[in-house]
């Protein structure tokens, strides 16, 4: 998944469809996924926003988290993780999309994994070489990469997970804050331009996508004579 220079191909129409029936959990081998938590995104009457990133976890050969929710969510995601008979350690790789609070919030639980937080990783105080920041995906393994989906914020990550019941899944952070979001997600990006880049290439890849505030939805995409 490479966004430099996406467009949408001629005679192909692309829509995106919430299905609702998809359900929090997504069949597959060697990787499941499971949407802990379902974002929200809700303006308040007073001006304010309350807000909360949905929170993921891949199961597989490697046990990855993708978000953490913010602060209020630790007791929340604790009980998650223990009903599926898992301790913070034995989480081995934590994604922040992005450094947002409602993203990264709950990093503390989890000092022994390797931390991905937009284009930095980490293991400990110790930094790894990486090309995210130049537009290169970072493997995990065959089946799952971290990729950079830029413009919400400067450094936004995206994970790729291949070979699920549904296909390709993309959980994207707030490249995309729900599946209808077409009237919202340019004033809250840093960089809409980018942005509407890094968002077209989704969609010309992914099968599935996993929001930062709302719903997994599907992408459907169709030859127009």
């Amino acid at each position: 998944m490479d966004p430099a220079g996406a467009a949408v191909p001629p005679g192909r129409n692309i829509r995106r469809t919430e299905v609702p029936d998809l359900g929090p959990e997504i069949a597959g081998h060697p990787y499941s996924i499971s949407v802990l938590k379902v974002g929200y995104c809700l303006p308040q009457p007073d001006g304010s926003t309350r807000a909360d990133g949905t929170i993921s976890l891949l199961r597989g050969p490697r046990t990855i988290l993708v978000d953490t929710g913010g602060p209020w969510d630790r007791d929340f995601l604790l009980c998650q993780l223990k009903q599926r008979n898992l301790a913070p350690d034995d989480v081995e790789l934590v994604v922040g999309t992005h450094g947002h609070s409602d993203h990264v919030g709950n990093l503390g639980l989890f000092p022994g994994a390797t931390l991905v937080v937009g284009c930095d990783v980490s293991r400990g105080d110790r930094y790894l070489p990486n090309q995210l920041a130049e537009g290169r995906p970072y493997p995990i393994d065959d089946h799952v990469s971290v990729v950079p989906t830029p413009g919400h914020t400067g450094r936004d990550v995206s994970v790729l997970v291949r070979g699920t019941s549904l296909g390709d899944v993309l959980v994207a952070g707030d490249l995309f804050e729900c599946c209808d979001d077409d009237a919202s997600w340019r004033e809250l990006s840093e960089n809409p331009e980018v942005q509407e880049v890094s968002r077209m290439a989704a969609l010309q890849s992914a099968d599935v996508i996993v929001p930062g505030h709302g719903p997994l939805f599907r992408v459907v995409r169709e030859q127009v004579d």
